[in-house]
């Protein structure tokens, strides 16, 4: 279902939040808006209920007219393929075929000592703003955006470039690699970054200028001198609250940290259990005090606790943990579960957890116990929601 996002601009004016709206072409669609939010139509339409003259509509980055028609929402998987290399797919029918489309490319690598290549090697994230822009984020470092559902790339040099750059370095990858990317709903240009390892980085332009953003992590990982350096942090995985945008959680290689003011600081979750190591996070969309974690025993030794394989949950912004199991596996139990690999649906009562050793589970009720749905599938990588 097409997604309808007002600018900011006219936000100044009316009342106009972002919303949902089905219909064949762009005119069907804001007639769905307009039934529901009344207000909005004066402000778009004329009295003949044409476009006023100072108003634009834009269909996945191109400029719409009302007759034009309004495609279904496209899902994207990136592929990493080994020899064959980095591939993308684009599927415009809910998966029952694929495309090929372009995949990021980094600029010819200047003469110089810098030991990262300006190379893909692999894209670790994607997600897509309101406005439909593509973000992908990659290893070795770098941040690509597509305009156009994927067709061509653009590398975002501004963070690229920035100096501290040369101080990031591979976690869990021999490069540096991004592997979060937080769009703030209430402006999409409003971007947070997690690389390992290269800590939180974040934009308010729509990444034109970026500051560091991870400050309160630590890594005991480095020299004492360098523990608290936001620039070298390994953050696993970070995810932000969508209904309260300034409430981020992160999985860091040392612990669980928390921020309430948008990533200008964070701070340390102690109360994480039965252990503070793992890479996967799931925030409540709707409870910005309700994280899911998958707890593993440590760096050395990346399995489950005793070999029982369960979610740490809170539902008090971190103040305690309820450890649960019931459904998943509970001796001898090695799965590991990667970043991408614990996903929470739209209305926040469902969960998707995937594992190295291919097992999918789901719950229906906030984690409290699991459905396994296959014990025999490849390593999973990724598990989202079509929402």
């Amino acid at each position: 279902m097409p997604r309808v996002v007002f600018t900011s601009n006219l936000q100044r004016h009316v009342s106009c939040p972002a919303c949902d709206a089905a219909g064949e072409t762009v005119s069907a669609v804001l007639e769905e808006v307009f039934e529901r939010e009344p207000q909005i139509r004066g402000y778009v339409l004329d009295e003949q209920g044409e476009l006023r003259k100072h108003v634009f509509v834009f269909v996945d980055g191109q400029r719409a007219r009302l007759s034009n028609p309004v495609d279904e929402e496209s899902e994207y998987a990136a592929l990493n393929l080994g020899h064959f290399g980095v591939k993308m797919r684009r599927s415009s029918n809910d998966g029952a075929t694929w495309e090929e489309i372009a995949v990021p490319a980094y600029p010819p690598q200047p003469k110089s000592d810098e030991k990262t290549p300006w190379k893909l090697v692999q894209i670790w994230a994607l997600e897509a703003d309101p406005a439909e822009t593509l973000w992908a984020g990659s290893i070795p470092g770098g941040l690509f955006k597509s305009g156009d559902r994927g067709a061509t790339w653009i590398l975002i040099d501004s963070l690229w470039r920035r100096p501290e750059r040369a101080e990031w370095f591979g976690g869990g990858y021999d490069h540096p690699g991004i592997h979060s990317i937080c769009i703030d709903p209430r402006d999409n240009r409003r971007i947070t970054v997690g690389i390992s390892c290269g800590g939180a980085w974040q934009t308010r332009d729509g990444g034109e200028t970026w500051n560091i953003a991870s400050h309160g992590m630590y890594a005991e990982f480095m020299p004492p001198e360098r523990r608290n350096d936001p620039n070298i942090q390994d953050p696993h995985r970070i995810v932000q609250c969508a209904s309260r945008p300034d409430a981020f959680w992160a999985q860091h290689h040392n612990g669980v940290f928390r921020s309430t003011d948008g990533s200008k600081s964070w701070q340390e979750v102690t109360a994480i259990k039965p252990s503070k190591f793992g890479f996967a996070v799931a925030v409540h969309p709707h409870d910005a005090d309700t994280a899911w974690f998958v707890p593993a025993v440590k760096d050395e030794c990346r399995v489950p606790v005793d070999g029982k394989l369960v979610v740490a949950r809170t539902r008090d912004a971190g103040k305690s943990f309820q450890v649960l199991g019931k459904g998943l596996p509970q001796q001898h139990a090695y799965d590991l579960v990667y970043r991408h690999g614990l996903a929470v649906d739209a209305s926040g009562k469902r969960l998707a957890l995937g594992s190295t050793t291919g097992g999918l589970w789901i719950s229906d009720n906030q984690g409290e116990s699991w459905e396994c749905i296959s014990t025999q599938l490849p390593p999973i990588y990724c598990v989202r929601f079509a929402d």
